[in-house]
């Protein structure tokens, strides 16, 4: 099965383009009624309101022609899972609609444990000690990472490189802001301390 797009293009003619392209190209352009695969939204400003109706879907945001590296950073923080500033080469849209589907959508059920924490990558679902936890996107993969050694310190350049595929790092608070939104909602989920910073270094899922 081809997967769902919600297309939130407020310009008319870009979303015709877009609308017809990515159909011929195999996807299907469905509406807010259909819980899409992953939602391209034409204004970073809508990103809470995407979060609050459709949960942790994929979400690429299409940017204003002015879009910088601010912007970008922003957006990202903000929970959206990659960012495109207009004017975009259509062939590299398509290629990153593919790669954040190839990371979000698994082909088998597979489920990954850490202490008191399950992940089912299928359908995206995360427990702690059996109560469901709703994470946006980017807090998701980071959790992801975290559980593949979940004692292990990784660093802020390894996490913001692997997770948000940062090049040049800088200054950002990308990964903090993520990292205490994630501690906050497993701790309220059960008890237990979830997400350690280790100052200078970088961040680990459970205590060594």
């Amino acid at each position: 099965m081809s997967a769902a797009l919600l297309l939130s293009e407020p310009q008319p003619e870009a979303r015709g383009f877009l609308e017809r392209h990515l159909t011929s190209d195999g996807f299907q352009v469905v509406g807010e009624e259909v819980r899409p695969d992953l939602v391209l939204l034409g204004d970073s400003a809508g990103l809470e309101e995407c979060r609050a109706r459709h949960g942790d879907v994929p979400v690429i945001v299409l940017g204003e022609p002015e879009s910088d590296a601010v912007d970008r950073v922003r957006a990202l923080e903000r929970g959206c899972d990659d960012f495109l500033a207009r004017p975009f080469d259509y062939e590299e849209l398509l290629a990153r609609i593919r790669a954040v589907l190839r990371r979000t959508s698994p082909a088998d059920h597979e489920t990954r444990r850490a202490g008191p924490i399950t992940a089912d990558l299928a359908t995206r679902s995360v427990k702690v000690d059996g109560v469901p936890v709703a994470l946006a996107g980017k807090e998701y993969e980071l959790l992801l990472k975290l559980m593949t050694d979940a004692t292990r310190v990784f660093t802020k350049e390894q996490l913001l490189r692997e997770v948000w595929g940062f090049r040049s790092l800088g200054r950002t608070r990308t990964l903090d802001s993520n990292a205490s939104r994630l501690r906050r909602k497993l701790a309220a989920a059960a008890p237990g301390v979830f997400v350690i910073n280790v100052w200078g270094v970088g961040y680990s899922l459970l205590e060594g």
